[in-house]
């Protein structure tokens, strides 16, 4: 008896379960996204209190982005003594973003560009040098490329 009463329960079930598959174009009703892309180009060597210019190249979809939603340019220094406010870029056309900068010291800095367009909103990041590096700066990127080796050696 007890067997009859799991068996049938199983059936019902499993006829309920059936009747909640989704259909086979379900996938069609969802907005497929196309991802927000930026490079960002820096000059190859900055001096300190020299006007530098620093570019966002935005690309979505394989086609340059042009009036994206924002593009913003965050810029501060590793060891935390310098954080300049966030600012707008300016836009030169055919996707490229800019920001003019004049870095007051020398040192390790880091550039994170916040972008949207069309709902993708990305925010990538950059280091560089202004000058030339502290002893603590330079002690701080070699750590960083140690744990960088050590953790790929633990990769199978």
């Amino acid at each position: 008896m007890k067997k009859n009463i799991c068996i049938s329960f199983i059936f019902i079930f499993s006829i309920l379960l059936s009747a909640c598959s989704l259909e086979k174009d379900v996938t069609d009703l969802y907005k497929e996204e196309t991802p927000l892309e930026a490079e960002i180009i820096i000059p190859a060597s900055f001096s300190a209190h020299t006007q530098e210019t620093i570019k966002a190249v935005l690309t979505q979809g394989g086609k340059m982005v042009e009036n994206a939603d924002f593009v913003h340019f965050e810029i501060w220094k590793q060891d935390g003594s310098l954080k300049y406010s966030m600012e707008q870029a300016e836009e030169k056309g055919n996707g490229t973003y800019t920001l003019s900068k004049n870095f007051d010291s020398d040192g390790l800095y880091y550039i994170k560009v916040h972008a949207s367009n069309d709902d993708s909103i990305i925010m990538p990041q950059k280091q560089f040098i202004v000058g030339k590096l502290s002893e603590s700066e330079l002690e701080f990127l070699q750590k960083g490329i140690q744990k960088k080796a050590e953790s790929h050696e633990n990769h199978h």
